[in-house]
């Protein structure tokens, strides 16, 4: 176990942010929209942590924290979908970090999706899924899809094929549903995107 001082802490931090999405996936209101509880949790989660790195020097990686914190940490920044800016600043502590060798180079390909994602840009390794017009959950677009598995096996992910069918039957399992107004949702996505800076 992980005796660094901040180990502890940041795992707690992820473990609330999943207790609590499994929380709203049972009541069924993780699905519509972005809840005010997850997004205030997301908040408060990304400036702790942004203040850890900080006192840190550099991102919190497995041989600073441990495997399960450092993977921890990873997800905080995933999550804090409202905060364009330290995601995009979180993007460039990962890359060094797997520059370095110190994380997989996974959680930054995870993150650039995203960020490419809110910004209204094609994704480079498929990781980020929505529901397409006709009711199917599908990877949202991707940059030159035809090399997209290639991509993805050089930072260490299946294909593309694999995880939309774990994303397809993860979706069933929790009840997570076509939205009822697609064009309606993503007009709302798209001014939530623009009101908070990723546009």
């Amino acid at each position: 176990m992980n005796t660094h001082p901040y180990a502890a802490e940041i795992l707690v931090m992820a473990q609330e942010d999943l207790r609590l999405r499994g929380e709203l996936a049972e009541t069924g209101a993780l699905f519509d929209g972005y809840h005010p509880d997850m997004e205030r949790l997301h908040t408060a989660n990304a400036h702790r942590l942004e203040e850890i790195i900080t006192d840190i020097g550099g991102w919190p990686s497995p041989a600073l924290v441990g495997e399960e914190s450092a993977e921890a940490a990873w997800l905080i920044v995933q999550h804090a979908i409202g905060l364009p800016d330290f995601q995009r600043g979180m993007l460039g502590l990962l890359r060094d970090a797997v520059a370095a060798g110190d994380v997989p180079a996974w959680q930054a390909a995870y993150l650039e999706d995203r960020i490419c994602v809110f910004e209204g840009r094609p994704q480079i390794y498929g990781t980020q899924f929505d529901w397409d017009d006709t009711g199917t959950l599908s990877p949202a677009p991707i940059e030159n899809v035809q090399d997209v598995n290639l991509r993805r096996a050089a930072v260490g992910l299946g294909t593309i094929e694999e995880k939309t069918e774990e994303l397809r039957h993860r979706a069933r399992a929790e009840g997570d549903t076509p939205p009822p107004a697609p064009a309606k949702r993503r007009k709302d996505a798209e001014d939530w995107a623009r009101k908070v800076g990723w546009r």
